[in-house]
């Protein structure tokens, strides 16, 4: 065993039998500007035929879930950056989907900002249930929005995450409400449910006063897959606390062998089983049948980037000056020192162009295709080595997908490169239960899985 693996295993935290996959389902592709592509479906945004199509590909290759991010304020858009605009609200969306899939997995961001736990909680029980149990949530405090709900600035980030912590428990309370076997549907004496098997919840916390109990049945999965996308300290705590799933930017094998230990730790300290969480390293392949394919399709990819909107865009969002540089320059050090950057994906950026020496240019063209995660370009063949080195590392339990475009790169992604992943052995050929956590769980241990149902239910 290599000496990192060695390092960073513990007694009883077996490395899944294989991977978790989830994509990205972004219409304009992850990769910024592939929208400008002769071939990209840009006239369908917001459409449902568009997302049908799409999430029937994925459904095809078997891939656990798809996922639809949110924002909620238009800025973004109208600052041209598509990557970070949404063009489907996601509940909406993924109960539409509901309809036109059958086993794959339909994750969707929703605010605990913006939001209350009794209206998202039935929101996502009705999700859940129209799908038979296979919804998923991705839990965000929400970083930009304020405007449209009467706030004259965001929360104190503090704040936010202790009130996204009560929000979920609220919510994973009243999805528990009802007990499994409520409904008894006795024609005969006329109950269509035992009113002794549904409880009130009784909540009275610092942000929320909940009576319940849910005004629905229980779904087949109990309550949707819970999601959480943080890095950050509070956001690893939130993670760690409630989530199955966490999506995170980790470009470095190492460091994110590193980050994936951490939170293993975390996890534990919670009283829950290691493997109960799967981290999911979002990861943008550019695919071809051959490495001459893979570099001729990241050159035309490249080629509709717009060095100038990406370079305003950059300067705005990471806050720091950019305007004076040349292309091919490398951006002062210091530029990053004044205090501003503290997220966990400003420091990707960061170590990019100190560490690495990354030119503007470079920067730009990370900044586009990635946004800070992991991307390659090469056969499906060699992008395949790469995930099976990164999940055997214990690098990771899985990956979320960022297809490059839309519609090429995400075919190429469902037709090339899933197919060599189950061909090795790493990844389901077929949907092994029809819940999404039954998905999820089924390369997890039989005790790890007593473990965390004893937890759940009780």
């Amino acid at each position: 065993m290599p000496e990192r693996e060695r390092a960073t295993s513990r007694p009883g935290d077996d490395r899944r039998r294989h991977m978790v996959l989830t994509v990205y389902f972004h219409t304009p592709g992850y990769y910024n500007y592939t929208w400008r592509g002769a071939d990209s479906r840009a006239e369908e945004w917001g459409r449902l035929e568009l997302i049908s199509d799409l999430a029937g590909q994925a459904e095809r290759a078997c891939i656990d879930a798809l996922f639809i991010a949110d924002v909620t304020s238009a800025g973004p858009i109208l600052a041209g950056d598509t990557k970070n605009a949404s063009f489907y609200e996601p509940i909406t969306a993924l109960s539409a989907l509901a309809g036109r899939t059958s086993r794959i997995g339909l994750i969707g961001t929703a605010s605990t900002t913006f939001n209350h736990p009794y209206t998202l909680a039935r929101q996502l029980a009705g999700l859940d249930l129209l799908s038979d149990g296979r919804a998923g949530w991705n839990i965000v405090t929400s970083w930009l929005g304020n405007e449209n709900y009467g706030l004259d600035e965001m929360p104190d980030p503090a704040d936010r995450y202790r009130r996204a912590d009560e929000f979920v428990d609220v919510a994973r309370r009243l999805w528990r409400s009802w007990e499994p076997d409520a409904v008894i549907a006795d024609r005969a004496t006329g109950r269509w449910m035992d009113p002794s098997r549904i409880h009130a919840i009784d909540h009275v916390g610092e942000f929320f006063s909940v009576r319940g109990p849910l005004a629905m049945r229980r779904s087949p999965q109990t309550g949707p897959v819970l999601v959480q996308a943080g890095s950050s300290g509070p956001g690893v705590d939130l993670g760690a606390t409630h989530a199955e799933l966490i999506y995170t930017a980790q470009p470095i094998r190492e460091r994110s062998i590193e980050f994936y230990a951490m939170y293993k730790d975390v996890v534990e300290s919670k009283g829950r089983p290691r493997d109960d969480v799967a981290i999911l390293p979002g990861i943008l392949p550019i695919i071809g049948r051959t490495e001459a394919e893979a570099r001729e399709f990241a050159e035309e990819l490249e080629s509709l980037v717009d060095f100038e909107h990406a370079r305003g865009y950059m300067q705005s969002s990471m806050r720091i000056r950019l305007d004076d540089l040349d292309l091919d320059d490398r951006i002062p050090p210091e530029r990053f020192d004044d205090g501003r950057q503290t997220t966990s994906r400003s420091e990707i950026f960061r170590m990019r162009a100190v560490d690495q020496g990354f030119t503007l240019r470079e920067l730009i063209l990370d900044f586009s295709r990635s946004s800070g995660h992991l991307s390659v370009v090469g056969s499906a063949s060699r992008v395949a080595d790469l995930m099976v080195d990164w999940f055997e590392s214990r690098a990771c339990d899985g990956f979320s997908l960022n297809p490059p475009s839309v519609p090429e790169g995400y075919r190429r992604l469902c037709e090339l490169l899933v197919p060599e992943l189950q061909e090795r052995g790493v990844f389901h050929a077929d949907y092994p239960a029809t819940t999404l956590r039954g998905n999820i769980a089924a390369g997890r241990s039989e005790a790890s899985l007593l473990l965390d149902a004893t937890r759940r239910e009780g």
